[in-house]
């Protein structure tokens, strides 16, 4: 009795450990690093929201990130400045051959600046502005290097565009 009461606990703890092992690795996404930030999403992960919940959690004051990887869709678009929008166009399981962006805040919350180039099983490539992107099968990595100061965008007129802004230096 007393032997089967052992292979009982120590079967709970191995099958507790493994599940503990699991939830670990679901939950880490990012690790700090000497400049910034590394962060590695798998599968499903909304990229945008990825990024701007690290800034939410680490309180990263601005940034500037390059990636690649597996994108499950993505969807650029292309500035119509004339109509002042966004024209959109969602591409299906490409790889990232580029991912480069910036972050910066505006009215309190994250602000990304996202462009990428994107190519499919022909080697056809399609790049631009990043509006959404969800990983595909494997993963993508994004490397997060920090800035020293806080930089905020703010819509510009005539264009209605969110540009950086950028402190004056002093001469």
């Amino acid at each position: 009795m007393k032997s089967a009461m052992k292979i009982v606990m120590l079967l709970f703890f191995f099958a507790t450990h493994f599940m503990h092992a699991q939830n670990d690795t679901q939950k880490c996404r990012y690790t700090k690093t000497s400049q910034g930030y590394l962060m590695v999403l798998r599968e499903g992960d909304n990229v945008l929201a990825s990024i701007e919940n690290l800034v939410k959690e680490q309180q990263i004051l601005s940034a500037n990130f390059t990636g690649i990887g597996f994108a499950q869709e993505v969807t650029f678009g292309f500035y119509d400045f004339s109509q002042k929008k966004f024209h959109p166009k969602t591409f299906n399981k490409v790889e990232m051959g580029s991912l480069t962006g910036s972050i910066a805040w505006s009215d309190g919350k994250p602000s990304l600046h996202i462009h990428g180039v994107a190519t499919d099983d022909k080697f056809d490539a399609y790049g631009g502005h990043i509006l959404a992107m969800k990983v595909g099968t494997g993963s993508m990595e994004i490397y997060i290097t920090l800035n020293n100061e806080k930089l905020e965008r703010k819509i510009e007129q005539p264009l209605n565009a969110n540009v950086l802004q950028l402190p004056c230096l002093n001469k």
